[in-house]
């Protein structure tokens, strides 16, 4: 089965995501999946983020296009990256690496043939003019070669250096997701290695110190009570039971985070 997903800033009420539709679809029969076009505004790091958190879930050929593209129509490039097991599209702003990383070793294109793109190409919509046809190309069978020379000087991006110790682990925020729930950068595998549930452990964020306990998953506090745990992505968040903690807490992507345990 060929597949193709597909995550944008775009949002819904416009015709943006059905035009890169059509474009894949009048090119390749591939299955399109929509991850989201609910990134807020140009945020690259949002989108790499949930597109990091999504590709280890789908399967080995799926071929993902991603857009949250403010550079569009400068001197940036667009990328192919290629892993193991999956294969990314979009812009050269970093929006990619996350993800790739995550995928194992990996190699980038820049996407040169102009064959491979629509006959006109805006300078505004790289998405339906660049991004969705070459995802097609690939998933009908081109050869990467075909597409450009490989490049080392890519943008990268990653979302900060966490640590853990015996005692404390820092790191960053990196999402606030729906709920509200506070994501960092701080891996949950390694912190469960030296920090047990059931723990009581004193949490500074930003101006703020407050004692929470480390939980194995929400339910296990009270209603409206501040916990830590380590959810879906493997990662440390805080999160308030049946609340938003972002909302009583009021704290913003990249901000430094620290924890405190026995």
């Amino acid at each position: 089965m060929k597949l193709m997903t597909l995550l944008s800033d775009f949002g819904s009420n416009n015709s943006y995501v059905s035009q890169m539709k059509g474009v894949a679809l009048s090119m390749t029969d591939a299955t399109i999946v929509d991850i989201t076009h609910d990134i807020a505004p140009h945020n690259i790091s949002e989108g790499a983020f949930i597109l990091r958190t999504s590709v280890p879930y789908f399967p080995v050929g799926t071929v993902h296009v991603a857009v949250v593209d403010p550079g569009v129509g400068t001197a940036r490039r667009g990328i192919v990256v290629t892993t193991r097991t999956q294969i990314l599209v979009g812009p050269d702003n970093g929006i990619l690496i996350p993800a790739a990383k995550r995928l194992g070793d990996f190699t980038v294109y820049e996407i040169a043939n102009q064959n491979l793109t629509l006959n006109s190409v805006s300078n505004t919509f790289h998405g339906r003019d660049v991004f969705a046809p070459v995802a097609a190309h690939i998933l009908n069978g081109i050869l990467f070669e075909q597409i450009g020379p490989i490049i080392t000087d890519f943008v990268d991006l990653d979302f900060g250096n966490y640590e853990i110790t015996d005692k404390t682990a820092t790191g960053k925020i990196i999402y606030i997701d729906s709920f509200g729930n506070i994501i960092t950068n701080i891996d949950g595998i390694r912190l469960k290695q030296v920090l047990s549930y059931d723990k009581r452990i004193m949490l500074f964020l930003g101006d703020k110190q407050l004692e929470i306990p480390f939980v194995k998953s929400y339910n296990f506090v009270k209603d409206g009570e501040i916990l830590a745990t380590v959810g879906s992505s493997n990662l440390l968040e805080i999160a308030l039971n049946q609340g938003n903690a972002n909302k009583k807490l009021g704290v913003k992507p990249f901000e430094d985070i620290k924890i405190l345990f026995n």
